[in-house]
């Protein structure tokens, strides 16, 4: 999984429609760099250092996977995309959008494109003030103070309005508040892990995840497969029943929902394909003992891929015992899972496929697939 790193971005505008600057360069932050977490008030500020008319300034939180440098590159494009023209001089001068890091995760940066923290921000009333809107509390990594304090001590005492204006979170786009429990599923290598974690961090939901790696029987299984298949099935059954049994008993009243990278139908699958005929009638038969009364999922989203991309991915993540599973067995779990899907009609079923989309590395495609899930 790419790494969360948490950015604080400075927005401002003091030429043509200030507003709808700042709310495009929200949008585009949104689409090309990653989710936002907050936005503060729009402030109205007098310009600083030159005369010009009246900034409107705020600050957002993101999350991002991506590094500091490639953030600064991003949003020098959004700049240049909506209209502000590249200048060498480091005067100051009205401006149709300004974007500025200010906080990049806890850390310093220096090198020839940027410093991190922004080595103003402690100077200027219009950084501070709307970056305290939603990180108060957080502590500038050189000064060891934080935002609120700094605001109290900042000498810089220019007049600053209140408008009463807060710009929209492009994210209320995609809606799940309509679920209490969404399952991703997926064939070996399909991503659904990847996509429970990132719904899991963009929308505040509570992550489950299938602790299949703590299963001793997986790498035999892949070994020989006729001998523990049996046993494999049998563990996954009664450690997916305990794990889901505890998970959806504790209420989590700080997330919105729950969201899983498997749903337990999954052993009936799996069971189907890797064992003899006898013995599956056996498993199928204390599986509904188990899980007649556990919870289903409100929403079941089943990420499709063809079998070309599943090796890909297969092959990247690199884990020793499955780098020898063959074609056909891929093919058999895709049928299995789409064969059990047609004949559902209590669960709330989308199919995607995603054999030509990379949602990991690029985001157009993540956004792509948010809204395949949430759209009707």
């Amino acid at each position: 999984m790419n790494s969360t790193n948490h950015v604080y971005i400075a927005l401002g505008s003091n030429k043509g429609d200030r507003l709808k600057y700042l709310q495009d360069a929200v949008n585009l932050i949104f689409t090309e760099i990653g989710s936002v977490n907050s936005i503060a008030k729009v402030y109205n500020t007098p310009a600083l250092g030159f005369e010009g008319d009246d900034f409107l300034n705020t600050c957002i939180s993101i999350q991002t996977s991506f590094s500091a440098e490639a953030v600064l590159e991003k949003l020098q494009h959004i700049e240049q995309k909506l209209g502000r023209e590249k200048t060498q001089s480091n005067t100051y001068e009205s401006r149709i959008i300004d974007l500025d890091i200010l906080f990049f995760n806890a850390e310093s940066v220096t090198n020839a494109e940027l410093t991190i923290p922004h080595p103003e921000l402690h100077k200027r009333q219009f950084v501070l003030q709307p970056l305290r809107d939603i990180a108060a509390k957080f502590e500038h990594p050189k000064l060891k103070k934080t935002i609120s304090d700094l605001l109290l001590e900042c000498e810089d005492k220019a007049e600053i309005e209140d408008i009463k204006i807060w710009l929209k979170n492009p994210s209320k786009q995609f809606d799940f508040s309509s679920y209490n429990y969404i399952a991703i599923e997926g064939n070996i290598g399909a991503g659904k892990t990847s996509l429970a974690h990132q719904i899991s961090n963009d929308f505040n939901a509570k992550l489950i995840l299938e602790r299949f790696a703590d299963n001793p029987f997986l790498p035999k299984f892949y070994d020989e497969p006729q001998r523990y298949a049996f046993t494999l099935e049998m563990s996954f059954l009664a450690d997916r029943y305990q794990q889901i049994s505890d998970d959806l008993s504790q209420l989590d009243l700080f997330k919105d929902f729950i969201v899983s990278d498997y749903d337990i139908y999954k052993s009936l699958i799996f069971s189907k394909i890797t064992l003899p005929e006898d013995e599956f009638k056996l498993y199928r038969k204390l599986f509904y003992l188990m899980y007649k009364d556990i919870a289903k999922p409100e929403l079941y989203v089943y990420l499709y891929q063809n079998t070309e991309r599943l090796q890909e991915n297969i092959k990247k993540r690199g884990r020793d015992y499955e780098q020898n599973i063959d074609d056909e067995y891929l093919e058999k779990i895709n049928s299995g899972y789409l064969d059990f899907l047609k004949k559902q009609t209590e669960l709330n079923v989308k199919i995607i496929d995603i054999s030509d989309k990379d949602f990991v590395n690029h985001r157009a495609d993540y956004l792509w697939l948010l809204d395949e899930i949430c759209g009707e």
